[in-house]
C-alpha cells in the first residue's frame, strides 16, 4: 500500500468533507466488500494449511498424540483439537 495525497486524487469539496471528521494524519479507505478477495485466495497459504492439517490427521490416525503433534507443529492444544475433529 502506497501513501498519496489526498489533493492529488480527490475533487475539493469531498476533501473538504473529510476533513471536517478527520484533521491531518494517515487514513486507510477500505475496498467495498464486493471487490474483496476472500482470505488466503492471493497466496498458497490456503492450500499449504490443507496440507499442513491433512498430515496432522494422518499422524493422529498412525497413533501420535495430541502433545506430539502440538510440540511438533508448535499449535495449541484446542488448535490441534480443532484439525483433528474438523469434518469436512
Amino acid at each position: 500500500m502506497s501513501y498519496i495525497n489526498g489533493k492529488e486524487i480527490l475533487p475539493d469539496h469531498v476533501l473538504e468533507e473529510i476533513q471536517k471528521y478527520f484533521e491531518g494524519g494517515l487514513i486507510y479507505i477500505p475496498l467495498p466488500k464486493e471487490s474483496r478477495c476472500k482470505w488466503g485466495s492471493r497466496t498458497t497459504i490456503r492450500k499449504e494449511l490443507q496440507i499442513r492439517n491433512e498430515e496432522i490427521r494422518q499422524k493422529k490416525a498412525e497413533g501420535s498424540s495430541i502433545q506430539e503433534l502440538m510440540e511438533e507443529y508448535h499449535l495449541s492444544y484446542d488448535t490441534i483439537k480443532r484439525i483433528i475433529y474438523h469434518k469436512n
